[in-house]
């Protein structure tokens, strides 16, 4: 391929502007943007953009890809690749893996089977347990996006629950530190009871209710009091109740913001009365919940007391989900049509396309400091995504890309689609077809 693309005619969507225009790719970067650009030499490969949106390329800041370990469910090659087919050029994947990445050599052979296999830009969180502190001390933080936490248990059963390590972590660690928050105990109690009632035959639709919002808010509040206690950095992940969202405030612009949250396409989508016809394949945590809970999450979204829209991608087979309650696993894949699935949202006024683009590039480079991605400006990388606002399609199971073979989305038609997506300056995905030659790059976080 042509080390010099030139995009023309495209609807470019950057920094809460939309505006028709061109951009032109040289080796990897963003080497120009304008209204018009013209080719210097024939040598340039063209791509006519008209009536697409240019984007930054999505950085979904919280996937599980599930390698090493537990590769039956998914890998880094193929959910890579269902992640660029969605938009998506950059993730940072989650550490409860087996073994789980809580030492940083480990975290550093994620690393190096990434650059062997990810169609994306790849980054790895290393997670936090009730006894290495002293390895999380040693993390370059200009080299591992953040540290997380589960401050609930989930897949893996990495649970921290221990005070004083909380506290170590919180106020020795000098790095992004990321929750997942449920209270323990609440959950437990709640178990038991519908297990009291139902053995292990629980209805699906008590999952919200035995992983409550009280027991998320019981948490996030404890997080987000260390982290004040403690002028600590804290992003808690996939709100999921109306009542967190008081926990967080818009009075800063992000850059300055010491404690951030993020929502995830899920919980923005789906409410409890979905459980009847999806069970299991809307079974994450935390739970999906109300209509009220996910219309506050909303108005949290928009006004920027909830900061990034992500993913929490985290695929099961169907085999393991078509199980009764308490042992169907929680999670599900959602790279591929996270994008267009928010898209529909930008069709019915919910939300805005720059808004759109704020939420799911922007906001995740100015979080974590990643350098030059984000964003469309001239000498960043060409990380870049043209989508068709109006090409309608039907996801089915037979055009699903993640291992795991099954989308919650099933039989969901979405009004956008994804027509290009650009990793580095490279065409890796382009209306169904994969240049499976190309690697994302390891991500680089711009930190003091």
């Amino acid at each position: 391929m042509a080390d010099t693309i030139l995009i023309k005619n495209a609807r470019i969507v950057n920094e809460g502007i939309t505006q028709e225009g061109d951009l032109l790719i040289e080796n990897g970067r963003i080497a120009h943007v304008d209204r018009h650009i013209s080719p210097k030499n024939g040598n340039v490969k063209i791509i006519d953009a008209h009536g697409m949106y240019l984007i930054p390329g999505v950085i979904d800041d919280q996937v599980h890809f599930r390698e090493p370990g537990l590769t039956h469910k998914a890998d880094i090659a193929t959910e890579s690749r269902a992640a660029v087919a969605g938009g998506i050029t950059s993730f940072i994947e989650q550490p409860n893996t087996v073994p789980q990445a809580t030492t940083v050599e480990l975290v550093e052979k994620k690393y190096e089977r990434a650059a062997e296999v990810s169609a994306a830009n790849y980054a790895f969180n290393i997670g936090a347990t009730n006894d290495n502190v002293e390895e999380l001390l040693k993390v370059d933080k200009t080299r591992i996006p953040g540290v997380k936490i589960f401050m609930g248990s989930s897949t893996g059963n990495m649970l921290v629950d221990d005070l004083k390590s909380l506290e170590r972590i919180f106020s020795e660690v000098d790095n992004q530190l990321i929750t997942h928050c449920e209270d323990e105990a609440t959950i437990k109690a709640n178990l038991e009871k519908y297990k009291a009632e139902f053995g292990d035959d629980i209805p699906m639709k008590y999952h919200p209710i035995i992983r409550s919002a009280e027991a998320c808010y019981l948490s996030s509040s404890t997080a987000v009091d260390l982290a004040k206690k403690h002028d600590s950095r804290l992003h808690v992940y996939h709100i999921s109740t109306g009542i967190e969202t008081e926990l967080f405030d818009n009075k800063l612009p992000l850059g300055e913001k010491k404690i951030t949250a993020e929502a995830c396409v899920h919980h923005l989508w789906f409410n409890d009365e979905d459980y009847d016809a999806k069970g299991s394949l809307i079974k994450w945590n935390p739970a999906v919940k109300t209509e009220e809970d996910r219309k506050t999450i909303w108005t949290a979204l928009l006004d920027d007391r909830i900061d990034v829209i992500a993913t929490d991608h985290a695929p099961h087979t169907r085999e393991e989900k078509d199980s009764l309650y308490t042992s169907a696993p929680s999670g599900g894949p959602l790279v591929q049509h996270a994008l267009v699935a928010m898209m529909e949202f930008v069709t019915d006024e919910t939300i805005t396309m720059e808004k759109l683009v704020e939420k799911m590039c922007h906001n995740p480079a100015i979080l974590f400091n990643i350098k030059e991605r984000g964003f469309i400006r001239e000498g960043y990388h060409a990380d870049l995504v043209l989508v068709e606002a109006s090409r309608p399609w039907t996801v089915t199971d037979e055009n699903v890309l993640s291992k795991c073979g099954w989308s919650p989305f099933e039989g969901s038609t979405f009004k956008a689609r994804v027509s290009h997506t650009f990793v580095n300056g490279k065409v890796v995905y382009k209306n169904g077809q994969f240049d499976d030659s190309v690697r994302g790059e390891r991500l680089y976080f711009d930190r003091d």
